[in-house]
Parts: structure tokens; sequence; C-alpha cells
């Protein structure tokens, strides 16, 4: 973790978490977690395409104010609209997902936030594919702050986003397959500490 308090963090059990949507299949192997998305999974609310879709496997567990959490994973995102990383939920018209998503040809990492209806921004980072991800948010005061890297480059700030700091609030790793019926992700950690000192 980086850019904490003093307080160390902690592993998180995958059986901490619940499913949002239960996913194909879900196997430890080791310390990790090999999740298997359904075809059609995916996460969005109404803007430019008219559609609600609230279908994501995300392994949610509490995530309090001034506490952060970070996920890692591998996959071979190559199928249009292959994605993993995060999911913070406070309900069903408020969540945010972040993480990489295969658009357009290219992996590319983003987030998507939404509040009733749903937002999107992405950069292409076509180097990092079959490498290591991890994703890291942190919750503190009304903000939400969204960072990721590769291997062990230093994190980059993905995302500043508003969050509710009285919401009760889910988050954990996530994956969805909107176009295919057999991606697999192998989440390798999942660890939840103290909030980051700085938002950038």
């Amino acid at each position: 973790m980086t850019g904490g308090g003093t307080a160390p963090a902690r592993t998180v059990a995958w059986s901490e978490g619940r499913w949002t949507t239960a996913p194909t299949a879900a196997v430890e192997e080791g310390t990790a977690l090999v999740v298997t998305a359904k075809e059609s999974s995916d996460a969005w609310r109404s803007t430019a395409y008219g559609f609600v879709h609230d279908t994501e496997h995300a392994l949610v567990a509490p995530l309090e104010p001034g506490s952060a959490m970070e996920v890692a994973f591998t996959g071979d995102f190559s199928a249009e609209f292959d994605q993993a990383g995060v999911f913070v939920r406070v309900s069903d018209e408020e969540w945010t997902k972040a993480g990489v998503e295969f658009a357009d040809g290219a992996l590319q990492l983003g987030a998507v936030v939404t509040h009733r209806f749903s937002d999107w921004s992405v950069a292409p980072v076509p180097e990092w594919s079959g490498r290591r991800i991890t994703v890291r948010i942190s919750r503190a005061g009304d903000a939400l702050t969204v960072r990721a890297r590769s291997g062990e480059e230093p994190f980059r700030l993905v995302r500043l986003a508003y969050l509710d700091p009285d919401a009760v609030v889910e988050a954990g790793p996530m994956v969805c397959a909107p176009s295919r019926a057999d991606l697999a992700v192998r989440f390798e950690s999942w660890t939840l500490g103290p909030a980051d000192s700085a938002l950038h």
C-alpha cells in the first residue's frame, strides 16, 4: 500500500466478500482466486446507450471512511469490453468501477462513475497487456481516489470522484465480459488498509 497512514494493510479473505452477481466459476488456486465471467455481464446505466446493465461480477466487502483497498490481477483481455478491476457500490444507482477494459482494439485504463447516470473515461495502455495490474481506491472525506499501475511501476492517478462521506459502501474485485463466455481473470491479492495521505 502506498501513501497511507501507519496502520498496516491486511489481506481480505475471498470468503469475506459477497457477489453482486455470481460468476460462472470462482476457484481458489493457492492464495489466488480465478473468476470466470458469464457472457453479457456488465455494469452501466443509461447514458448514450439507453440501457441499464447490473450483472457485473463483483466480490464486495465493507469499505469504511478513511480506508483504501487494492486488488491485483492478471488476465487475457482480448475481446471487446473484457474488463476487470475494482467495483465500489453504494446502491444500484450509485457506484464506480475502475480498472482495465479492452475497447476499440486496445487495452484501456479508466473508470465509470455512476450517480443515476454513468460516465466513462479511458486512456490506452497497450503496454500493460499480459502484465500484473493493481487497482487502488482510497476513500477520504467526500472523495474516492482511484490509482492503478502495471507491475511495480509507480501508481498513476486514474480518477478523483465524489463519494458521499456518510454512505455505506462496499468494494472489491470485479470482472465483466459483455461479449464472450470464457473470460477468466486471476485475482492475486485483495488488501485493505488506511486511506492515502494525499489526493495525487
